[in-house]
């Protein structure tokens, strides 16, 4: 740690040197692109950035189609504090470990219902999902249960459709290149007045770069929404991901016929009710199909396994102001689920919840932004779990600076395999709590003026207790609430305009993540890790953009001996640039692994090397 500690602080100071002259640029710059003023993940309302007391990243849809970021995982890439690694190319099984925390330990919300509990896993859509034309992304970094229930412990990203509006528009985009690569999408949204839609489609086929190592997907959403009157509006969302994906395994394996399959379909009814200014009254009722399918025929085949997820959820969610200092939001979430799991543990299992939440947003004096809440989740299967969360913000009297800090717990539900498993040398252990986390944040931003950047200091620690391990030291197997674990670390991010049109998106995370039970760094999480892109609108109809990424010092287990290694530091570099030919017509190409770096995410599974696309995009 000591020895690694000194280049992460020069990392520092060199950002805080450059800091003075960015902020110049910025003030100067008229012309730049406002940033978006408000998130909804911080507090389930409407918050501007200015007032928040957690730090939360946002991700526009105009933000990935000006760096042509096509995959789910490539847009979370410049979000620090979330690296993600996959277990193979394009498709394959992707972890994110946001701010440590482990892979199960992230809620993923999609059109406000939850995406993953610890039976249903996003693994295979953050590995293959597109981020289509009508998307944004928030990720609210920290524990997060208050408002969200499970798996929020390291944080909860939020992927919404974006309402329509304005006049009909429509783009129809196609792109080929390397690897065999053909893909498209295409996006229609538009509004009257008191009807919207928004809808858009993308997906295609790639080879990647190794035998039984293709990719087909498509990926799709629609948004509707309707105004019924002044008091009364409706709507709803349908979003699904189709996915096969060629997996050979680690490079010491090559399997040659094995193959993963997945179909995951989300929809959602809503309609807010208000009444009154002061007063909003929103209920969600949603539901989830998921079927992921492992076949492994031939020579090298094991047992085929099948997943059926599927969840019924109703969100109720009340809000009332006073005056100009108390915001309370409260309602409640019950959700059926019911698993089938024809794999390790044979699954076929049903669980209930009805969970309460209240919170308070206070101002008690101007330029001071308090919150609190509390939250309790009732489970019929292990029983019920309680979580708190408070934040805090100061802005200055100029709004160009923000301290902050937040304090929060959350918890992780045992599976229904924890539970209940059942194979010849294991057995589930019905007795087991949640998993707990409790976790502070304190930070400091900075606002451009007019709106046009920002940047953001954050300190985090987060404590894990109750961690749910297996244990095969006893016959059967089983498992048990033993471990302990802490994270700890920087964050340093920044969103800014410079003159002549220049966008930069900067991120560094510095990580210390230890197992405390074991004494051992915790797997696949970097003690540094960071990216920048910077995109540049050249003139005569031209654009140019760079990115670079990389991941240093971190442990990973050897996929042919199983021994823990040093996980191997990597530097990615991307170049994407466009040529508006007519206002209707854009030319685009990019290059990715621009440097043709020789990397794995996941020892054993080699990432694509160098790879050129080109593609054309029609509006009308």
């Amino acid at each position: 740690m000591k020895a690694n500690l000194p280049a992460s602080i020069r990392r520092l100071v060199l950002i805080a040197g450059l800091a003075p002259a960015v902020t110049a640029f910025a003030q100067i710059n008229p012309e730049a692109e406002k940033l978006p003023d408000y998130v909804f993940s911080a507090t389930r309302t409407p918050a501007a950035l200015t007032t928040t007391g957690s730090y939360v990243d946002v991700l526009s849809a105009a933000d990935l189609q000006r760096m042509q970021l096509t995959s789910l995982q490539s847009a979370l890439g410049g979000v620090p504090g979330a690296p993600a690694f996959s277990s193979g190319a394009r498709g394959a099984i992707t972890s994110l470990f946001l701010r440590g925390s482990n892979s199960n330990q992230t809620l993923f919300l999609v059109d406000g219902i939850r995406l993953n509990d610890p039976n249903t896993d996003y693994q295979l859509f953050l590995g293959g999902a597109c981020v289509t034309g009508c998307d944004s992304l928030e990720v609210a970094h920290g524990p997060q249960s208050t408002l969200y229930g499970g798996e929020a412990m390291g944080g909860v990203i939020s992927l919404n459709a974006q309402k329509g509006s304005g006049p009909a528009k429509n783009v129809v985009s196609v792109e080929a290149g390397s690897f065999g690569t053909v893909q498209g999408a295409l996006s229609s949204q538009g509004s009257d007045g008191a009807s919207s839609y928004n809808f858009s489609a993308a997906g295609g086929t790639t080879q990647n770069d190794r035998t039984n190592n293709d990719f087909d997907s498509v990926t799709y959403a629609v948004r509707v929404d309707h105004k019924l009157n002044e008091k009364v509006a409706v709507g709803g969302t349908y979003r699904g991901f189709i996915g096969k994906y060629g997996s050979p395994g680690d490079r010491f394996t090559n399997d040659p016929d094995n193959q993963e399959k997945e179909s995951n379909q989300l929809a959602t009814v809503f309609a807010n009710f208000t009444p009154v200014a002061t007063f909003n009254s929103r209920v969600v009722l949603g539901g989830q199909d998921r079927r992921f399918e492992s076949i492994s025929p031939g020579p090298f085949g094991t047992s085929d396994t099948l997943v059926k997820n599927r969840r019924v959820v109703l969100d109720w969610q009340n809000t009332l102001q006073f005056g100009d200092q108390h915001k309370i939001t409260a309602g409640l979430t019950a959700e059926k689920n019911h698993t089938v799991n024809t794999g390790f543990g044979h699954i076929d299992k049903r669980q209930q919840l009805l969970a309460f939440f209240a919170q308070d947003e206070w101002t008690p004096i101007e330029h001071v932004y308090l919150t609190a809440g509390l939250r309790s989740d009732d489970f019929d299967t292990f029983g019920r779990a309680t979580t708190g969360r408070v934040t805090a913000a100061w802005l200055s009297k100029d709004s160009h600076w923000k301290l902050r800090g937040s304090y929060g717990t959350a918890f992780r539900a045992p599976s229904f395999l924890d539970l209940y498993g059942q194979e010849s040398y294991y057995v589930g252990n019905p007795n087991l709590n949640p998993e707990k986390a409790a976790g502070w944040d304190a930070g400091v931003d900075y606002f451009f003026a007019g709106n046009r950047g920002t940047l953001s200091a954050t300190w985090f620690d987060t404590r894990y207790r109750n961690l749910i391990v297996f244990d095969f030291g006893v016959f059967p197997g089983t498992t048990a609430n033993v471990e302990k674990a802490r994270t700890h670390g920087l964050e340093l991010a920044g969103k800014f305009t410079l003159p002549g049109a220049i966008e930069v998106r900067a991120s560094y995370t510095y990580l210390e993540a230890d197992n405390l039970s074991q004494h051992i760094r915790l797997l696949r999480r970097p003690r540094s890790s960071g990216s920048i892109d910077v995109w540049h609108e050249l003139g005569n109809a031209f654009s140019l953009g760079v990115g670079v990424a990389f991941v240093a010092d971190r442990e990973d287990v050897n996929a042919d001996t199983f021994a823990t290694i040093d996980g191997e530091n990597y530097t990615v570099a991307r170049v994407y640039g466009a040529w508006k030919a007519t206002s209707r017509v854009t030319v685009k190409a990019r290059i990715e692994n621009a440097l043709d770096e020789k990397y794995e995410q996941v020892h054993g599974y080699p990432q694509p090397g160098f790879g050129a696309f080109g593609g054309i995009e029609w509006k009308f």
